[in-house]
């Protein structure tokens, strides 16, 4: 099996995989509700099968730290996963996470170090840093390495090898949305999956205490 890297949008990565099997490309489209003037969040597509277990293909992925910013914003990988957090800043940085089901916290460490977190549970994980409250990013472990990021106009492909698949739609400002289908020889088309982020109100998050960070963080 040969892993391949698809070209990420802005700010997001996200890890698929090339099948041997004689499969086909499945096409669809993300439709996202909005609030007026507000562009949708970047959405992550998965596949998982229904009449097997899905292949496990872990993979080694980078979450990093550059002028106070994690790059890419959004990461997906398959679950078993380890993701290197790099410190690119000439600061010190405290990543941590506080969603389940495996919340992780790494500690200050320094410019030219980094951390690693293997994730052996499939779950939408915030990702913070506990000195900066602007940094923020989402990594999303999946159970299955049939995983894509729609483009901004919210269309998709996954290849898949043949059967029946669970597809699963996420951004991290709406509840997933899923859709059974069937993947066969040649081109498919799935049903378009809808997001709901109308609801969506931003808020400031906790440090890793559960507590509001200092007023002088906003300034470091």
């Amino acid at each position: 099996m040969r892993q391949r890297l698809l070209p990420p949008a802005a700010g997001v990565a996200v890890l698929a995989w090339a099948s041997v099997a004689s499969g086909g490309p499945v096409s669809g489209t993300i439709r996202t509700t909005t609030r007026a003037g507000v562009a949708p969040a970047p959405a992550v597509v998965y596949a998982e099968p229904l009449d097997s277990a899905p292949p496990r293909r872990p993979a080694q992925v980078a979450l990093t730290q550059r002028n106070k910013t994690f790059l890419p914003h959004v990461l997906a990988a398959p679950v078993g996963s380890s993701v290197n957090f790099p410190n690119q800043d000439t600061i010190f940085h405290n990543v941590f996470s506080l969603s389940g089901p495996q919340p992780f916290d790494l500690g200050l460490y320094r410019a030219g170090a980094s951390r690693a977190r293997i994730f052996t549970h499939a779950g939408t994980y915030r990702v913070f840093c506990n000195i900066h409250p602007q940094m923020t990013a989402l990594v999303v472990i999946v159970p299955t390495p049939f995983v894509v990021l729609a483009g901004s106009d919210g269309r998709y492909t996954l290849d898949l090898p043949p059967g029946r698949y669970r597809l699963t739609a996420l951004s991290e400002r709406a509840a997933p949305a899923s859709a059974d289908i069937v993947s066969s020889a040649g081109a498919s088309a799935a049903p378009d999956l809808v997001l709901d982020e109308s609801q969506w109100v931003a808020t400031q998050h906790k440090n890793k205490f559960g507590l509001e960070y200092p007023a002088g963080a906003y300034k470091r």
